[in-house]
Formats: structure tokens, C-alpha cells, sequence
């Protein structure tokens, strides 16, 4: 998930009443809820590196045991330093509540982005593989919407005074909550829709993506591999019957032995493809000799050079063939 998300999860969750549990408790819970996104700092190597990267280390199993421990020393050091140096009669911060939290929010943040097509590594860095939620769309408002009403109404109501003042954000976080189950149960029914009407068309499928459509939680993009392509189409629940071909409804992969042997002996395109989910390729002769390859992520795009599905390589002479 985005950040903006990430971080008013942490923040409701110090609403909720979690914030009185120890100074400092409110850093734990918003800095915890971001903290595996370090890894973006592998941009700097460039867009491959971070292809490579992201999602991985920082993000599995081995970095959450770690996480806390980092993030607790790193709040204590803070704490004696800076703050109570500051105000030299602040309550110092409780070690234990602050690993607590920082362990809470920190389980955050890998469950909300498994839960988009993007996907995870949960078992890094012991295995390198991808896993999908299929839940959320990367950005979601809706989220964005409960958590910060929730988040904003109890953070007035507790500088008021007021009585109760943590029972909006527990709403909050409730209610997004519930709106996580539905769409679960929304994915698991438009599978099951999109292979019954794929198979009334003839068309067996195997891996299917139900994946999230950006701001309507109504409808959810299929892509199906069959035969030697990707079946696509979309499931909308405000519609009779739910499912819908695509226009074009079938993309072939034209996945030649030749073409993927000489992309994956590139970097770039070595780790394009352990990222990729659904890759077709589309050949290009040049004029002079050269041979283009795009290859496309069906869950992202359709065409070459639409955004982060889709990579082109230059490949030896008569890389097609």
C-alpha cells in the first residue's frame, strides 16, 4: 500500500488508546507502519536494483523479527538524548511497551501490501518468492477516507478532553477492517465466476488474478492464463451477468524459447521476469540489426512502454526467431 496509508494506520492505532501506553508510543506506531518501505532508498542504484529489491529483505520474515529491536534502541537512543534532555523531569519511555508496539505496527505494513496485486516476499531472504493478496488496490481512498476521520476525530476529541475520545478511531479501524473481509470474499467469488464463464466459453484455465480495480470496489480486473496467452475480462458486481470479456479478450505470450533465453542473459531483464506475473513478449526488428524485446505484465499493461509493467531489451540479432 501507499504510504499515506500506512501511516494513518499507525496513527489511528495510537488513537485507539495505544499512545498512552508509553512515551514515545505515537513515533512506535507511525514510524513501525512505515519502516520496511526503507528499501525505496534502493532507487538510488537505479530502477532494476529497486525492481530486484523491493519487497524482499526488508520486508520478510527475518527483517520483522529484526525490526522491533532496531526500532525500539533507535527510540530509546532518542528518548535519552534528545527528549529527556530537553525536559529533563518527561517520564523516560518504557522499553518493553515501546517493542510492543513497534512489533504491532511493524505487522502492519507487509499484511496491507501483501494484500494488492503487487504482491510480497513474505519468506525472504530464505526464499525468493512472490505471494498475492489480490485484495486491495495499491491506492486506495476509501481507506484513506475512514482512517482519517477516525484518526482526526478521536485526535480532537482526546486534546478536548473529551470522554471516549478513542472510540472513532477504533471505528475506523474497524470498519476497514470489515471492508478488507468483504473484498476478500469479493476476490474469492469473482474467481469462481471468471473460471465458470471462461469455461462456458471453452477456454480452461490455470493461474487466475482477481485483482483490485483503482476507487471501485464494485468490479475486479481477470487475467486468466489459457492455452499460450492471458484470457482478460473483468468481473462487475452491479452488472447481469458479473463477468465481462475484454476488447481484446485474449493475449497471446508468445513466449519463444529463443526470446526468453536472451532476456533473461540481460540483468534487466533477468529480474523483470522473476518479478512479472503474467509476461508477453512483443519482437521488433530494427533497421539496423538490432532486435527489440517488450515485455509486458498483463496485470499492469497491455502495451509496451505503459509504466511499471513493461520493460524493453535489446537482444542479438534475430532474437525472434
Amino acid at each position: 500500500m501507499d504510504n499515506l496509508c500506512h501511516t494513518l494506520v499507525g496513527a489511528a492505532l495510537a488513537e485507539t488508546g495505544l499512545k498512552r501506553r508509553t512515551p514515545l508510543a505515537t513515533a512506535a506506531l507511525v514510524i513501525g507502519a512505515n519502516l520496511p518501505d526503507v528499501d525505496v532508498l534502493s532507487y538510488a542504484w537505479g530502477p532494476d536494483v529497486a525492481l530486484g529489491f523491493r519487497r524482499g529483505w526488508t520486508h520478510g520474515v527475518l527483517a520483522l523479527a529484526v525490526w522491533p529491536f532496531f526500532l525500539t534502541g533507535l527510540l530509546l537512543a532518542w528518548d535519552r538524548l534528545v527528549r529527556r534532555r530537553r525536559h529533563p523531569d518527561a517520564k523516560p519511555a518504557d522499553p518493553k511497551a515501546l517493542l510492543l508496539l513497534s512489533a504491532i505496527a511493524l505487522l502492519t505494513h507487509p499484511f496491507l501490501d501483501w494484500l494488492n496485486t503487487y504482491g510480497l516476499r513474505w519468506l525472504m531472504p530464505f526464499r525468493d518468492v512472490w505471494y498475492y493478496g489480490d485484495v486491495l488496490f495499491i491506492v486506495d481512498p476509501w481507506l484513506w477516507l475512514a482512517l482519517g476521520i477516525g484518526w482526526l476525530w478521536s485526535l480532537h476529541r482526546s486534546r478536548r478532553g473529551s470522554p471516549g475520545a478513542e472510540r472513532p478511531a477504533r471505528i475506523a479501524l474497524t470498519l476497514v477492517t470489515a471492508y478488507i473481509i468483504v473484498l476478500w470474499g469479493s476476490k474469492l467469488a469473482a474467481t469462481d465466476v471468471a473460471r465458470r464463464a471462461l469455461a462456458s466459453q471453452g477456454i480452461a484455465t490455470g493461474r487466475l488474478m482477481a485483482g483490485p480495480i483503482a476507487i471501485n470496489p464494485f468490479r475486479r480486473q481477470i487475467v486468466a492464463e489459457a492455452r499460450d496467452g492471458y484470457a482478460l475480462g473483468s468481473v462487475d458486481w452491479l452488472r447481469h451477468p458479473p463477468f465481462i470479456s475484454a476488447n481484446p479478450s485474449f493475449v497471446e505470450k508468445n513466449e519463444k524459447p529463443r526470446i526468453v533465453r536472451q532476456v533473461t542473459a540481460t540483468r534487466p531483464g533477468r529480474i523483470f521476469l522473476h518479478w512479472a506475473r503474467f509476461p508477453f513478449y512483443r519482437v521488433e526488428e530494427e533497421p539496423d540489426g538490432r532486435t527489440r524485446v517488450s515485455i509486458v505484465d498483463a496485470r499492469y499493461a497491455l502495451r509496451p512502454g505503459r509504466g511499471i509493467g513493461s520493460l524493453v531489451v535489446e537482444v542479438a540479432q534475430g532474437g525472434g526467431r
